[in-house]
């Protein structure tokens, strides 16, 4: 800690617990001392401690659990801006990803999904939603659309690796995206679905993906919980 620096001692101990989160030294599960033992050891006043820690819980990265103590959750996922799917953000990150498909079948195109799509409204397409989860826990809610006949789409298969593993293998090759982030209040089934209160803000992305024959492949519309879930991308200056 540096007692001569402007920045507050709680929100320098939080960095630090972050950054330690982030690289693994404190690893999912962990437990960390209570306050007395942290605030002793480290030399600092019990609320400076508590103010440090909630405001890690309040990040969702820390959990008080009654008889336990405070416990690490985990790391917050941050995706680069590029075309990767969830699932290999997640294994990159460490986060053990795991899927439950909740719908698997073939429905008539809306008129937002022909567009997308390029295809005739009305024509059949196929639906798959699925509730990706991180150690255990709900984290994003996808709802994607296909072209009929792209390609195998078993409900096992889904539930055991990406969907943009799945075309890969397949033979399709992703070549770009068109794609838009936004976010909004969680509606009802969305909360429950991902454990939220109603009304909760959620992050939203919105893609049409293209294979390189510039054939749309996927039309997906997700939401994710931002106490878990991030996008980066780097900002660059024009000359």
């Amino acid at each position: 800690m540096d007692r001569s620096s402007p920045v507050p001692l709680y929100f320098q101990l939080s960095q630090q617990l972050e950054a330690a989160i982030e690289h693994g030294a404190l690893t999912p599960g962990s437990l960390l001392g209570n306050e007395i033992e942290l605030a002793g050891r480290l030399g600092l006043s019990r609320p400076t401690v508590r103010q440090a820690i909630q405001s890690l819980v309040d990040k969702g990265l820390l959990v008080r659990r009654r008889g336990v103590g405070t416990q690490v959750v985990h790391s917050q996922v941050k995706r680069p801006l590029e075309l990767s799917s969830l699932y290999d953000d997640l294994e990159a990150a460490g986060q053990r990803p795991a899927t439950k498909v909740l719908v698997n079948t073939v429905v008539p195109a809306s008129a937002e999904v022909a567009a997308a799509l390029n295809v005739a409204e009305g024509s059949d397409v196929h639906r798959v939603e699925r509730l990706r989860l991180s150690h255990g826990e709900p984290m994003a809610y996808l709802c994607n659309y296909l072209p009929p006949g792209l390609f195998d789409l078993a409900t096992g298969q889904l539930e055991a690796t990406g969907l943009y593993r799945l075309m890969r293998a397949a033979g399709i090759t992703l070549h770009s995206a068109r794609q838009s982030i936004g976010a909004r209040g969680a509606l009802a089934e969305e909360a429950e679905r991902l454990t939220e209160r109603e009304g909760a803000p959620l992050l939203t992305m919105q893609r049409t993906t293209y294979d390189d024959t510039g054939r749309a492949v996927e039309f997906g519309t997700h939401t994710y919980r931002p106490t878990r879930y991030s996008f980066e991308f780097q900002l660059l200056v024009r000359p």
